[in-house]
C-alpha cells in the first residue's frame, strides 16, 4: 500500500448541522472520524445571519456562530475536522475509497455523506450582493419569514415549495408578491389554489426579476419585467425570496449510490442506509422535504449511530 494512502474508520464528508453532529457521536463512540469541510465550510448556514429556531438559543444565534460552535464540539470529543473536500470516490469494494483534492487516498470503513444541497440563485448582482449583506434576500421562509413580520415581501418561484412557502409567509407578512416566470405554475393544482385563494398573495405571472433594490445594505423593493407587455416596474419590499429550487451535492457519488430523478441520495426509509452497505447519508444530500437544521443535525446523528452498528455486527 502506497504511503500516500490513509486508513480510516469513519469518513464523514462534508460539514453544517448534519456533518458535525455525526462527528460528535461518531467520536463518542470512539470510531475516530475525519471530517473534511467541504467547498463551503459549515454549510449554508454560514450565510444566515440570524437562526432563531434552534433550540437552546432562545435569544437567537448567527449561522457563522452556530456553526463555530457545532465544530468545537465534535473537535471537542475528537472529530478530525480538515479543510478540503472529496473529488472521487470509489465504493465498488468492501474498503470505500475517496479521494480528497484529486490527490489525497483515503481507504475507509464507514463513510457518512454529509455533502448537502445549495439552493438555487437568479445570478442578479444585486440579488448576491444582498444575499452576502444578510439585508433581505433568503433561499428559505421557513427559516427567515419571521424577521419580516407585517412587512411587504416578494417571491420567485413556480413549483411546490414555491407555493408553500409563499403560503407560509403569507401568514407572517402584510403583502407577498409572488413573481412566476412563465405563464402557468408547475406546483400541482391544490397547491395552486391554495396561493390564489390566499388573499393577501399578489400574484403576477410571467414576469422575470430584473434587480434587487436597495439602499446597499438592506432590500428595499424588488424591479420587475412584465414579460408580456415588456413594462419594468418596482415593487417595495424588505424581503427577497427565492424558491426555484435546490441541487443536492452528491454527483460524485452517482456511479455507486442510487439517486433520485432530481439528484438526492435515496436512503432506506426510517434510517441513514443508502444501497451500499457502510455508507450511509445525513442532511440535506436525503431531505429534499424538510431541509431544517434541526432535521440535517438529527440525521447525523441517525448515521453516526448507523456507521457504529454496521461496524459492530462486522466484529
Amino acid at each position: 500500500m502506497s504511503d500516500t494512502i490513509e486508513k480510516i474508520k469513519c469518513l464523514i464528508i462534508g460539514s453544517g448541522p448534519a456533518g458535525y453532529t455525526a462527528g460528535i457521536y461518531a467520536a463518542r463512540a470512539n470510531m475516530f472520524p475525519v471530517l473534511y469541510q467541504g467547498i463551503q465550510p459549515g454549510g449554508q448556514l454560514t450565510t444566515t445571519n440570524e437562526v432563531e429556531n434552534w433550540p437552546g438559543n432562545p435569544e437567537g444565534i448567527t449561522g457563522p456562530e452556530m456553526m463555530v460552535g457545532l465544530q468545537a464540539q465534535a473537535q471537542r470529543f475528537g472529530t478530525d475536522v480538515r479543510d478540503g473536500w472529496a473529488t472521487k470516490v470509489d465504493f465498488s469494494g468492501d474498503v470505500f475509497k475517496v479521494w480528497i483534492n484529486d490527490e489525497k487516498e483515503l481507504h475507509c470503513e464507514t463513510v457518512i455523506i454529509s455533502t448537502g444541497a445549495s439552493a438555487k440563485y437568479l445570478g442578479l448582482p444585486s440579488e448576491q450582493h444582498y444575499l452576502k449583506m444578510g439585508g433581505g434576500v433568503s433561499a428559505c421562509a421557513v427559516c427567515d419569514g419571521f424577521f419580516y413580520r407585517n412587512q411587504e415581501v416578494v417571491i420567485v418561484g413556480a413549483g411546490d415549495s414555491a407555493c408553500e412557502e409563499a403560503h407560509y409567509l403569507s401568514k407572517l407578512c402584510k403583502k407577498v408578491t409572488m413573481l412566476v416566470r412563465s405563464e402557468k405554475f408547475r406546483a400541482s393544482k391544490i397547491m395552486e389554489a391554495r396561493v390564489r385563494k390566499t388573499e393577501n398573495i399578489t400574484i403576477l405571472m410571467n414576469h422575470d426579476t430584473v434587480e434587487v433594490l436597495g439602499d446597499d445594505q438592506v432590500v428595499t423593493g424588488v424591479r420587475a419585467l412584465n414579460k408580456t407587455t415588456g413594462e419594468t416596474f418596482d415593487i417595495e419590499a424588505t424581503g427577497f425570496f427565492v424558491a426555484i429550487g435546490h441541487t443536492p451535492n452528491t454527483d460524485i457519488f452517482k456511479d455507486y449510490i442510487t439517486l433520485d430523478e432530481t439528484g438526492y441520495i435515496v436512503n432506506t426509509p426510517g434510517s441513514s442506509r443508502t444501497n451500499v452497505e457502510g455508507v450511509f447519508v445525513s442532511g440535506d444530500a436525503a431531505d429534499h422535504v424538510y431541509r431544517q437544521a434541526i432535521t440535517a443535525a438529527g440525521t447525523g446523528c441517525m448515521a453516526a449511530l448507523d456507521a457504529e452498528r454496521y461496524l459492530a455486527a462486522k466484529e
